[in-house]
């Protein structure tokens, strides 16, 4: 008893820190997404004045050799080649061209991510030793993780596939889900309630996590392929480029692919989730399965992400289609977080909210 009570300032104070850290690396995301933004604009301006500069060089090869093209109305009333819609600047193996070789704003974007994950991953490691348990026993926690996991993630892959075209994305929606975490479900440390005090939360509650996080991910690459298919169809429609910014991303094809890769792996790990916590249930409440609303939502997931990976795969689903398909299985997921956690009465009703 004399040692627990020994432990119990100390416990106090790293959440203290946990909470401070958490608020510091909120703040500082809020800086890397404002980088990451300011590069996109900094980008779409030098775009547009390489592409003025080629449509002048155009014209006076067109004139000077006399020839006739078909006019295609572009930006300012301007006439240009259809086909004049310039170079990607990230090419659809993600990797940038020449035409990004002065990009400051995104290098110290990712620099300063780093410094913010390093805060984060402090921050939800306090509230472990200060738990004295895993940092993810309801909503507040589980959120935090989830972001810090997106975040993680996000910097791997960045040392095999240049994805700063996906800064701004990526730290926007990690900042929304700390702020989510911090001001809608703010949660003193505490102990887990009976059903959570078991090793299955390890196993079943992190894989859920590192899941949801590919989904995440995923999700932002299925709305960007969605935005540069529909600028390349105007494009080839004859009609003026209004997201030139779009060339620091590949082509749609290239994000599409890339993205059912990812899913690929979220949903061998989402079935993996729904199997543990089946194995859970029966080990807690005596039953494998009880159509509880949790596990009702649980299975919709994975029955969404299935017949995503199987229309894509066998039914030649490409394109929107299947991206609006992976993009409906993340809305799926962030409502059985939030609504059926918040609002459906069950036996998983301990968020901490």
């Amino acid at each position: 008893m004399g040692s627990n009570a020994a432990l119990e300032p100390i416990n106090e104070t790293l959440g203290v820190y946990s909470q401070l850290f958490m608020l510091l690396a909120a703040m500082v995301y809020m800086v890397v997404f404002i980088f990451f933004a300011l590069d996109l604009a900094k980008t779409n301006k030098s775009i547009s004045e390489m592409d003025a500069a080629a449509l002048k060089e155009d014209e006076k090869l067109l004139v000077s050799a006399g020839a006739v093209t078909r006019p295609a109305r572009g930006r300012r009333g301007q006439e240009v080649r259809a086909d004049n819609v310039g170079e990607h600047i990230v090419t659809d193996k993600m990797e940038y061209t020449k035409l990004s070789s002065n990009r400051k704003m995104a290098r110290i974007a990712v620099v300063l991510m780093c410094l913010a994950v390093a805060l984060h991953g402090f921050a939800v490691f306090a509230r472990a030793f200060a738990a004295n348990r895993v940092p993810w026993g309801n909503m507040y926690e589980f959120m935090s993780t989830g972001a810090l996991v997106v975040s993680v993630v996000y910097l791997v892959v960045l040392f095999f596939k240049d994805l700063r075209f996906m800064g701004a994305f990526i730290s926007g929606l990690v900042t929304l889900m700390l702020c989510g975490a911090t001001i809608g479900f703010p949660t003193p440390v505490g102990h887990l309630v009976p059903a959570l005090q078991s090793p299955w939360i390890v196993i079943h509650v992190s894989i859920a996590v590192f899941a949801s996080a590919l989904f995440a991910i995923s999700f932002a690459m299925n709305v960007l392929q969605l935005m540069q298919h529909s600028r390349m169809k105007r494009i080839a429609d004859g009609q003026p480029d209004k997201m030139p910014f779009m060339r620091v991303v590949p082509g749609a094809g290239a994000l599409e692919n890339f993205a059912y890769r990812l899913n690929t792996i979220g949903f061998a790990m989402w079935t993996f989730t729904v199997i543990a916590g089946a194995i859970w249930a029966e080990a807690a409440w005596g039953r494998y399965w009880g159509w509880d609303p949790k596990e009702v939502w649980s299975f919709v997931i994975w029955v969404v992400y299935a017949g995503y990976l199987h229309a894509r795969a066998t039914g030649g689903w490409t394109g929107p289609r299947s991206a609006w398909l992976s993009i409906i299985g993340f809305l799926c997921v962030v409502f059985n977080f939030t609504i059926v956690n918040i609002f459906f009465n069950g036996l998983h009703s301990y968020a901490g909210v």
